[in-house]
């Protein structure tokens, strides 16, 4: 498996792997959206045989109140049925969050699964005093600070870029 950022080339087989990943096409869609008009993003994929199987995308999210803070959201991220359970989206995680400290980012949020976002060291952002804009169970919105310390005393809601709305 080969893990690098994506590159234009990528983006039939990218959406390719979004649409056969959810129930729908409106992750594929935000992907469109957010390679237009988010910067700076961090958009990885996952190569097998030369091949595109797996693709995470980190774009800027803002904490009212707190502009002047570099904080991105991880959404949405996808591996192929045939390719789930082997590791990709781990090491995509892992690589995402990597390439978002070497940005300078300080802390990721991510709506996810309170079993599968704790193993790289999310933990749910109430523990912050940080909410989500949209409504989600306190345990699936969770976040991890890059830089240790990056938060004390930023607390409250995280707003999405408006292309979250758009799809």
């Amino acid at each position: 498996m080969i893990l690098r950022d994506e590159h234009p080339r990528d983006h039939a087989a990218v959406r390719a792997v979004n649409e056969a990943a959810f129930d729908t096409a409106a992750e594929a869609d935000l992907v469109d959206t957010l390679r237009a008009q988010a910067h700076p993003i961090v958009s990885l994929v996952a190569e097998v045989d030369g091949e595109v199987v797996g693709h995470i995308l980190f774009s800027p999210v803002t904490l009212d109140g707190h502009p002047e803070l570099q904080l991105m959201g991880l959404a949405p991220m996808a591996v192929a049925l045939a390719h789930q359970r082997k590791g990709i989206g781990s090491a995509l995680v892992r690589a995402g969050l990597e390439r978002c400290r070497q940005l300078g980012v300080g802390a990721v949020v991510a709506l996810g699964h309170p079993s599968y976002c704790p193993r790289f060291g999310f933990a749910p952002s109430v523990r912050f005093g940080i909410r989500c804009e949209y409504e989600a169970p306190d345990e699936a919105f969770m976040l991890i600070e890059l830089q240790p310390g990056y938060l004390p005393g930023a607390c409250g809601i995280v707003r999405y870029h408006a292309a979250f709305k758009e799809v």
